[in-house]
Formats: C-alpha cells, sequence, structure tokens
C-alpha cells in the first residue's frame, strides 16, 4: 500500500500550557499508512510558547519522520482576546486567520499533498483521529468535538446543517430547530460518519477537494460570520460533500478551567502500552515528579514529625516543606529523614500561620513550580493507615482519577480518637490527594483561618472517595490541645473562620473510640466536602 502525505496545518497563538497538550496529541496519532509533515503559523503572543514551536521542529527533524514549516505571522490588525466566559472574534482577526489557512491550502496543492489536516491549537486529538478520517473515504471530513460555547450551557458541536448554526442557532421557526436538535443530538453522540451542511476546526481535506477552488475568503453577497461557514459554502456550491465523524471525538480546551478535564482525556485515550511510542525529549521538561508531598511544618521536635517523613518517604518522589518559623531542630529532622529524596525546603523567618491563607498559598506556589503530577498535602502530624504505601501507586495511575478524598480521624491520644458531636471529621470525605494541571485558574477560599490546604476548585473533574484513612495526631497530648485552644482564643475570638462550640469543647471530656489498623471501608453516611 502506497504511503499516503498529509499536511498538518494550524494557526497558534496558545499558551504554553495549552499548546504543550496540543503538540503531544498530534505526535501520539497512529500512523499505519500515512505520514505527515507541519505547517504553522506562529502567532503567539507567549514568547515561550513560539519557543516551544520551534523546539518541536527542531524534535520531529531530529527522529526524521516528517518537516516542519513555522511561518512568521502577519503584522496583528487587532487583539484577539478569550477569558473563562468566550473567545472574542472581529472582522479583521477572521481576515487574517482565512489568509493563513488558504496558505495551507495552497502549500498542499503546490506540494501535491494527499491531504490537507487543519486543526485548531486549543484541541486535544484521539490517537485514532487521522487513522478514522482516513478511512471514511470522504472528501472534507470533521472529527467531531463538542464545547460549551457559553457556561452553563449546553455542550454542543462544531457541527451544523444549514445557515449559520442552524438547529442550534435559529431566527425562524424554534420549535423546528428544537426538534431537529433533538434528533441531531442522539445521531451526533452516536459513532458514525455523517453527513452535514457545516463544519470547521478539525477538518480533513482530500486531494480532489484541494483541486477545486476552495476558499476560506468571505463570499461578498453572503452575511455569514465566520470563515468557515464561507468555505463550507463553497464546497457545497462545488458539489463537494460534507461530513462528521463521530468515532473518536476530540477535546476542546475553549477555557481555561478546561485544563483539568483535559488532561484527563489524554490520559484516558492514551494508545495501548504495545503502540505508544517514544514521546519527544522535548516533552520531558513538562513532567515533573510524579507524586510530591507539600507539607507546612513548625516546631515539631518530640512530636509527630519523625514518624510521618519515615513513613512518607517509602512512597514519595520529592517533597515541598515550609519551615514556619521553626525554633527547634525541625530543620534537622526534615533533612534527616528525607535524605536521598530530593527535598525543597523553605525557611519563613517569621511564622506566616496567622494569616493561613498566605502560608498556604506560599507552599502551592512552592510546590506548583516543580509541575508534580500528583500533590499530598499533609501537615506535619498526619499520616495514613499502614496499608496506604501498598496501594498508593495503584490509585496514581488510574487515568480517570484527578481527586482523592479521605476520611480524617482525630486521635485523643495514641490509639483512640475522638467521635462526638463536635468531633466528626471522620464522616466527610476532604481532598488530600490532587493532581497538578498547569495553567488551570485555581481558586482559593480567602480566609485568615481554616482557608483548606488546596485551592477550592479542585473538584473537576469529579473527585473519588477512597477508603484508606488518614491519622491526625495534632490533638493526642493534653498539651497540644491546651496550646491550640489558647491559639484559637486569640486568633479567632468570635469564631469567625471555625466553629464556636468545636473550639469550645477542645478542652472538654471526649467519646473516644478504639482504632482498628486497616479495617477501611467506603463509609455510605460520610459526605464529600464538595457537597457540605
Amino acid at each position: 500500500m502506497t504511503e499516503r502525505r498529509i499536511l498538518i496545518g494550524s494557526p497558534v497563538r496558545q499558551k504554553e500550557e495549552i499548546l504543550v497538550l496540543f503538540l503531544q496529541s498530534l505526535e501520539r496519532l497512529r500512523q499505519t499508512a500515512w505520514r505527515c509533515d507541519y505547517v504553522f503559523v506562529d502567532d503567539n503572543e507567549d514568547p515561550a510558547a513560539s519557543t516551544l514551536l520551534v523546539q518541536f521542529a527542531d524534535a520531529i527533524h531530529a527522529k526524521g519522520t516528517g518537516t516542519v514549516r513555522i511561518l512568521a505571522r502577519s503584522p496583528a490588525a487587532s487583539d484577539y482576546r478569550r477569558d473563562e466566559v468566550t473567545h472574542y472574534w472581529n472582522d479583521d482577526l477572521i481576515h487574517k486567520v482565512a489568509g493563513w489557512k488558504d496558505q495551507f491550502i495552497q502549500l498542499g496543492r503546490e506540494e501535491q499533498y494527499d491531504a490537507l489536516f487543519l486543526v485548531d491549537s486549543d484541541l486535544l486529538l484521539h490517537p485514532e483521529t487521522m487513522e478514522s478520517l482516513l478511512e471514511a473515504e470522504k472528501p472534507i471530513i470533521s472529527a467531531i468535538f463538542w464545547t460549551q460555547w457559553y457556561p452553563e450551557s449546553m455542550e454542543l458541536p462544531q457541527v451544523w446543517l444549514k445557515d449559520h448554526y442552524w438547529p442550534w442557532q435559529t431566527d425562524n421557526d424554534p420549535a423546528e430547530a428544537r426538534d431537529e436538535q433533538i434528533k441531531l443530538l442522539a445521531k451526533l453522540r452516536m459513532p458514525g460518519v455523517y453527513d452535514v451542511g457545516g463544519l470547521g476546526a478539525c477538518t480533513l481535506i482530500k486531494r480532489e477537494a484541494l483541486a477545486q477552488p476552495i476558499s476560506f475568503q468571505p463570499l461578498p453577497n453572503l452575511s455569514l460570520w465566520g470563515e468557515d461557514r464561507h468555505f463550507c459554502v463553497r464546497a457545497a456550491a462545488l458539489g463537494i460533500g460534507l461530513f462528521v465523524d463521530t468515532r473518536y471525538p476530540a477535546f476542546h480546551i475553549y477555557r481555561d478551567t478546561d485544563l483539568q478535564r483535559a488532561g484527563q482525556y489524554l490520559r484516558t485515550t492514551e494508545p495501548a502500552e504495545a503502540e505508544q511510542r517514544r514521546p519527544l525529549s522535548i516533552f520531558i521538561k513538562y513532567a515533573g515528579p510524579k507524586l510530591v508531598l507539600s507539607m507546612t511544618a513548625r516546631n515539631e521536635e518530640g512530636r509527630y514529625l519523625s514518624e510521618a517523613l519515615t513513613r512518607h518517604r517509602e512512597y514519595i518522589d520529592a517533597a515541598v516543606i515550609i519551615d514556619d518559623g521553626s525554633t527547634d531542630a525541625t530543620p534537622d529532622i526534615i533533612h534527616e529523614r528525607l535524605a536521598g529524596i530530593p527535598l525543597y525546603y523553605v525557611r519563613n523567618e517569621e511564622s506566616r500561620f496567622a494569616n493561613e491563607i498566605d502560608l498556604r498559598r506560599q507552599q502551592w506556589d512552592r510546590t506548583s513550580r516543580l509541575r508534580p503530577a500528583w500533590i499530598l498535602n499533609l501537615d506535619a502530624d498526619e499520616y495514613f493507615e499502614d496499608c496506604f504505601a501498598r496501594e498508593i501507586r495503584q490509585m496514581l495511575d488510574k487515568p480517570e482519577a484527578h481527586t482523592y478524598l479521605f476520611r480524617l480521624y482525630d486521635f485523643w491520644n495514641e490509639h483512640q480518637y475522638r467521635d462526638d458531636a463536635c468531633w466528626q471529621a471522620h464522616m466527610t470525605y476532604r481532598p488530600f490527594l490532587a493532581r497538578f494541571s498547569p495553567g488551570f485558574p485555581y481558586q482559593w477560599n480567602e480566609a485568615k483561618q481554616h482557608c483548606g490546604r488546596f485551592p477550592r476548585n479542585i473538584f473537576d473533574p469529579a473527585p473519588v472517595l477512597s477508603d484508606l484513612r488518614l491519622k491526625h495526631f495534632g490533638w493526642a497530648r493534653e498539651s497540644d490541645r491546651r496550646l491550640k485552644a489558647a491559639r484559637y482564643a486569640e486568633l479567632d475570638p468570635d469564631a469567625r473562620y471555625g466553629w464556636k462550640e468545636q473550639y469550645d469543647s477542645i478542652l472538654g471530656i471526649p467519646r473516644l473510640v478504639d482504632w482498628q489498623e486497616n479495617e477501611s471501608s467506603i463509609d455510605s453516611g460520610a459526605v464529600p466536602a464538595a457537597m457540605k
């Protein structure tokens, strides 16, 4: 079988964190009887994104699997803007993009490629995308993707049947449009290849279509807005069919808040191990340690830090510890117990705990600099039951998992935890282990006390409840309880950030329960913290 030559073209104006995912998805496309070359327009404002494009080109050339051309952008007519609501386009921007896409078409024609694949740089492709599009043997065909064009709206596809975006938008009979929407949504959610009237953003154009006078330039007698619509009208007028392939949907990173689900998409669509190719070396720098312990500590000598770190070192790949103004041997304990493990130790000369949000932001900032795959966020007086060390690697390898929630047990001595009206932390699942997504707009609970260890918006995608239990020894000694009671009386006298009844009960008579090691089970009565 003759190997088909595909030209992949994309105008690129992107953040580095999104661009690296896009390029990774291109590079992992399965190739059986085709090979590809690339052509990009570097329209980036982010210098790191421009550098990444050059590095990708160098890596592809060194690998010898194809060529990469990077075209210089024309002077910007106007600024392109996107935010967490939508993307903002104008006529000048659309005209500029149309010109670039026509350049790609001309290259495909002149260099006699078997097909041109036009793809936006905020899309992630399934490894089977190209194989599926080629197998369909259609002149113009797009791989489907779904987008919430506005927050809280329904996900809609980038294909339509007629006019501007019908049946998703209409100026005519709304009842007719609603009926067609229901039928079309049901069809497009089923794997297959279907006729459409309009498409874009992820489109394979075969040589037979390239040979026709197709173009993205505006038709002067049409008021349709957007270069893809004028392309589709021309194709239809020329008798060229338009099709959508729904068998391997792409993923659209329309907002920065989509980045967590984007990572999940890449993981869950990873090719089978036997089919995986060695990733390009340029992507290695974007892969930090797999599991990083993130912790704050202060004056932990003679308490539980030594035991906690001895346990944690069995499974962590690195540690970030903020020493919040210790005046005892805490620094020595940290360095001794983590000897041989990459340690990023930061010392605050004065404690920041009085305004906890500042301390937690510092901790997060220092940890995120490592670009870890996972962050295990624990205090210096916490560690998991024994079986955690045996199960953690399997948990980290689950591609669909993003955040794990656990129950925390407040120990009142070495062998018993407190369980009464004011002490029921173990009845709530809370996040202690979460993936890190570079570029995601994390948001914090802006509170001086009890602000949380993680940003408040780490619960998307849906978290996983773990039956493993976390032991907290911060209340296990009477001396610690007296110190904490005094501290909260000083820092939060009106219980603005906490629960007054719980503060008052710290030195009260507790109800204690004996601890049974490694007898975990999911508690159906416990509530995830995100639901409280």
